[in-house]
């Protein structure tokens, strides 16, 4: 890939608490301590990153949290994104009866939550954000990847201008159960709600043979969508490093850039940068053996790309006017 025309990076971390892999979901009397190896990051800023952190009512209310924060933003020009965490940003209900929920919920589908309650935690969470540094956060990501069609108008009235929520070649069997976003483009682009546009900006996903897509499309309707639930376990590959050892993230990389993408979207978890938060990465020798990966992988990436770093508001004003406006049937679209 030519100078002229180089790979866009978009690296960002859901900053949020622990205790999500576990399929329990707390609303409150949770820990944010995890924020506290965000500093990790400098590593890779000094790699050339510019860190998005899409982060969640729980981290904003933490003081020392937004130290961290704050330390990052000021330092290496990260930008501080919202993370909706329905189940637990205020109000939990709208009629006062927060405290006669559980302390925790197994099962928490954005679709049940009533659009007045979600904009009213929409609400809550960006007041956090202009508490913490005296402007708006302007671009977004939903929690869990659960954005369903409804929710592009009630992002557009709360000021979001950017949003980062889509997972291509992703359906879920039923709203229930998370959105369809199937059909969605892998590179950027506008949707229109109303009067107003929201650039999107997909997590990089592309299929193992490009004709698979297709061919599920073409599927009876309840074998298709079967198909279509399961895909990402068998056909797709996501720049998620840390379900994928490097040879499959630079597999995906080469993958989506020879097929014409533009915008490669890394992303994982602030919690999983410290031991013993997530299942997966059970102690420090595993966390150590995930930041090396991605460390190995940028330097794999400037190795073969010429690569342009930028925020999701950075890359908002850099490829908007040229990005196209799409509209499908699908929840990637309003």
């Amino acid at each position: 890939m030519s100078a002229q025309q180089p790979l866009y990076l978009v690296v960002s971390l859901d900053v949020e608490e622990e205790g999500l892999f576990g399929g329990h979901y707390a609303r409150r009397g949770f820990s944010t301590r995890n924020t506290a190896s965000l500093n990790t990051l400098e590593t890779f800023c000094s790699m050339g990153i510019r860190p998005t952190l899409f982060c969640a009512h729980s981290v904003l209310a933490d003081p020392a949290s937004c130290e961290n924060l704050s330390m990052l933003r000021d330092r290496h020009h990260a930008e501080i994104g919202a993370h909706l965490h329905h189940w637990n940003t205020p109000p939990l209900t709208l009629d006062g009866t927060d405290n006669t929920l559980p302390d925790t919920a197994d099962r928490v589908p954005a679709a049940a939550v009533s659009d007045t309650l979600f904009s009213a935690k929409l609400a809550t969470l960006m007041e956090a954000g202009r508490a913490l540094q005296g402007q708006s956060m302007t671009s977004f990501r939903m929690g869990r990847w659960d954005l369903h069609r409804s929710h592009w108008p009630l992002l557009a009235a709360a000021g979001i201008l950017c949003d980062a929520s889509v997972r291509p070649l992703h359906s879920a069997a039923s709203s229930m159960l998370g959105p369809d976003h199937f059909d969605a483009p892998g590179n950027p682009y506008w949707v229109t709600t109303g009067q107003s546009k929201i650039f999107e900006v997909p997590l990089t996903v592309t299929p193992l043979l490009p004709q698979l897509p297709a061919l599920l499309r073409a599927l009876p309707a309840t074998l298709g969508a079967r198909a279509r639930a399961n895909f990402k376990t068998w056909g797709a590959l996501a720049l998620l490093p840390v379900y994928h050892p490097l040879w499959a993230m630079c597999a995906v990389t080469r993958l989506y850039a020879a097929r014409g993408g533009r915008v490669l979207s890394l992303t994982w978890h602030s919690s999983e940068m410290m031991p013993g938060c997530t299942p997966h990465l059970p102690d420090a020798a595993a966390v150590k053996n995930f930041t090396g990966k991605v460390g190995k992988w940028l330097n794999w990436l400037h190795r073969h790309y010429s690569v342009c770093c930028l925020t999701m508001d950075e890359l908002r004003h850099e490829l908007g006017p040229s990005a196209p406006t799409l509209h499908g049937a699908g929840d990637w679209s309003s």
